[in-house]
């Protein structure tokens, strides 16, 4: 098994700033493999294309691109890969209290700060949004440090009065609570994203953490607000969405590589997560992916 504990990752801000600023182009920032986490709190915007979220427990396919909000010390992997078709990534990386320890509580940032605390969760935005604030995003690229400030406050205001949200996990997730429990979790996760596509028991998951089954169970649902096996068929089923996408094979052949060894039961899963057949989510998301 690969990575039992999600790796941390050392963000240094960029030169004459008080936040990292970075821009890729298409496939350069190639970390979708990579479980990791930071203090900082990260926006992410992907210009265009495809792919696969998971942060925290979260697991979801975004297409036309992806706006996301990613709360401090909240584990994730990489948004984009060689498969994902972006244009650009911008990645913008700030520690939470990088404007001072009392400036987020004037009355002018009481919004932003109520953002901060609502991305412990993750948070993506979508529709005009996304658009919107993801073009400003890009233009800090060729502004001085003080513009790109005033740009980055803006940017967080309009995203705190969006009604474009979209809130990733449970309300109260958590990883920071206890370290023994971040740890736990965190194989768990490692174990599911290396050996989704092969047959799982809780009998051996829960034998890598030091649990009865029983215990297991109310753990895991505890912290992740769903059971373990609902986490695993999610997983398996954003990997299915991923492969419509992306490869040309026949939608049985997608059912067994994302884990599935039934055939009717994936049919079933599938409609019931997306609310439509394999075939028809196919055939939309040509529509969308040029």
């Amino acid at each position: 098994m690969k990575n039992s504990i999600p790796s941390f990752e050392v963000i240094i801000p960029s030169f004459g700033s008080s936040f990292a600023y970075a821009s890729y182009t298409e496939k350069n920032n190639n970390k979708s493999n990579i479980w990791h986490y930071h203090p900082e709190i990260e926006l992410v915007y992907v210009n265009g294309g495809s792919g696969k979220r998971q942060i925290g427990s979260h697991i979801s396919y975004y297409t036309d691109g992806d706006l996301i909000l990613i709360g401090s010390n909240l584990p994730h992997c990489g948004f984009t890969n060689e498969q994902t078709g972006n244009k650009i990534e911008t990645v913008i990386q700030m520690k939470p209290d990088f404007l001072g320890n009392d400036f987020l509580d004037i009355i002018e940032m009481r919004k932003i700060q109520n953002l901060i605390k609502q991305a412990r969760v993750g948070i993506a935005f979508d529709n005009e949004t996304k658009r919107y604030v993801g073009a400003q995003i890009e233009m800090m690229q060729s502004q001085k440090p003080f513009e790109r400030l005033l740009s980055f406050l803006k940017i967080l205001n309009d995203l705190a009065i969006s009604n474009d949200t979209i809130f990733l996990n449970a309300d109260g997730f958590s990883l920071e609570t206890q370290v023994q429990d971040n740890d736990k979790i965190n194989i768990i996760f490692n174990f599911v994203k290396d050996r989704f596509y092969e047959p799982i028991t809780l009998d051996e998951v829960a034998k890598l953490v030091s649990m009865t089954v029983p215990s297991f169970c109310r753990f895991f649902k505890k912290i992740t607000n769903k059971t373990f096996t609902s986490f695993v068929n999610e997983y398996r089923l954003v990997h299915a969405c991923k492969l419509l996408a992306e490869k040309p094979i026949s939608i049985t052949e997608i059912s067994f590589e994302s884990g599935f060894n039934n055939f009717s039961h994936f049919n079933k899963l599938f409609k019931q997560h997306t609310g439509k057949s394999a075939s028809q989510y196919r055939n939309e998301l040509k529509n969308i992916i040029k």
